[in-house]
């Protein structure tokens, strides 16, 4: 077993090798695989995630685990299994992963997106990124484990989720309803959106781990007024009413709010820099740090605010009737902290003629950068790119660990991947051509094994 001499942030002083040449190349034939597997979800309960549930489960008991496979509707498969650890005392740790992906249009793509093809050292295909490559990972590492006879020292959860990228209705939310007994003793978790590489500049290269998330408000808006003939005047309007609420919307400029992790994330950002800067001050001039970040800027400018995006109209019958309903839907983001903020401003914004609801709601959230587990998570990637910089970030959007949380399961953003310069991340998040290079895999399977074994 490894020596468990610990290091200033808990590491092992000399860790066992666990990762082999089989696990690397499992993680790659993995993310092909699940590629393969068409989970495409349209929304609306139009997904079925059981044929890639099958599959990971299929691994996992060849690993002499015992997943169980659990489902609220018919084909939309979770799996969860626990690897056991050397100490039952010790909390428990959880990592998740989703097997859903969104649409790809075919024609869009220089290749098929569900043929998961490996070309020129790249896996191609929906999921590449988001998030297949990250369930083949955990995969690849936990089989690695039972190779070697290797047990952490807590207890590893290990869940697959159905629905993450709709309302996870099926998914996390009905793991964490229904089936809260299987997380038992988790206080942490790790899933996506979190230390792939950024190159901010040559020679210059950032990993940024998810330390919060804003929080979902999807909105429904409804104008109603007095149906009547196209032709006469009608003050009672419901579309006029509905566009000047969307448009007051769509206008509107929120102010800024620095929370304590997109704080940190600038301070750090800027010291990359060679600045000095508090953030906390009163006449921050937040706007010219900004410009002073470069491509980093990225990472903090869609979560120093709460967000309002009207996304889809719906209103009438027939051109020449103007009718008695409209209405609207809204993608909202709220920071952590920001919620009443956000619902008093709706209400402002949407008047007196217009009503609106939540039609989705989920928390925001924000976990300790200063701790002991930032401070592993950051020593283990910075162990394998020396030259990398571990900082902390907000996601704009969310992921599983909301749900999650309601169990008191505390989220960081983990899925590390290696990227070389010029290959953009970000667009590549629900893009076209989405892929992964089989050296970023096997980057993120080293330093998975070394985070998990070492937390």
């Amino acid at each position: 077993m490894a020596d468990m001499r610990a290091t200033d942030t808990g590491a092992p002083a000399e860790a066992m090798e666990v990762v082999d040449a089989v696990a690397l190349d499992e993680a790659v034939t993995f993310t092909s695989d699940l590629i393969r597997i068409d989970t495409t979800n349209r929304g609306g309960g139009d997904c079925r995630e059981r044929p890639a549930a099958e599959y990971v489960a299929e691994r996992l008991a060849a690993a002499g685990l015992e997943p169980l496979l659990l489902e609220r509707t018919p084909g939309r498969t979770n799996v969860v299994a626990r690897f056991e650890g050397t100490d039952p005392s010790a909390p428990a740790l959880l990592v998740h992963g989703h097997l859903d992906v969104v649409p790809a249009e075919a024609a869009d793509w220089s290749v098929d997106p569900f043929s998961g093809e490996v070309r020129d050292g790249v896996v191609w295909g929906r999921g590449a990124v988001d998030m297949k490559n990250m369930d083949a990972m955990v995969l690849a590492v936990v089989r690695a484990w039972a190779r070697a006879g290797v047990r952490p020292r807590r207890d590893v959860v290990i869940a697959y989720t159905a629905d993450e990228e709709d309302s996870a209705v099926d998914g996390s939310g009905f793991l964490a309803d229904e089936h809260p007994g299987l997380f038992e003793g988790c206080t942490e978790g790790l899933s996506e959106s979190g230390a792939f590489t950024v190159h901010t500049g040559p020679g210059r290269s950032l990993y940024p781990i998810a330390a919060g998330e804003r929080g979902t408000a999807w909105l429904k808006l409804t104008a109603r007024g007095t149906a009547g003939h196209g032709s006469k005047p009608n003050r009672a309007n419901a579309v006029s009413r509905l566009a000047a609420a969307v448009a007051r919307i769509g206008a509107y400029e929120w102010p800024v709010r620095l929370t304590a992790t997109v704080a940190a994330c600038i301070t750090e950002l800027a010291a990359c820099q060679g600045l000095s800067v508090d953030p906390r001050r009163r006449g921050f001039d937040l706007d010219a740090v900004l410009g002073k970040l470069g491509p980093a800027a990225a990472l903090v400018e869609a979560t120093v605010r709460n967000s309002a995006n009207p996304t889809m109209l719906s209103a009438g019958y027939k051109l020449n009737v103007i009718p008695g309903e409209a209405t609207a839907y809204v993608d909202g983001r709220m920071l952590p902290g920001g919620e009443a903020e956000f619902i008093a401003t709706l209400d402002e914004l949407t008047g007196p003629d217009v009503t609106w609801e939540f039609h989705h709601r989920e928390v925001a959230l924000e976990a300790p950068v200063d701790g002991r587990t930032f401070a592993v998570l950051r020593e283990c990637v910075e162990r394998f790119d020396p030259d990398g910089h571990v900082v902390p970030f907000c996601m704009a959007g969310g992921t599983d660990a909301k749900q999650f949380s309601r169990l008191g399961i505390t989220g960081y953003g983990f899925s590390p991947l290696k990227l070389p310069p010029g290959f953009d991340y970000w667009s590549l998040f629900h893009g076209v051509d989405e892929r992964v290079p089989v050296e970023a895999l096997h980057f993120g399977v080293r330093v998975l094994d070394r985070a998990l074994r070492t937390l």
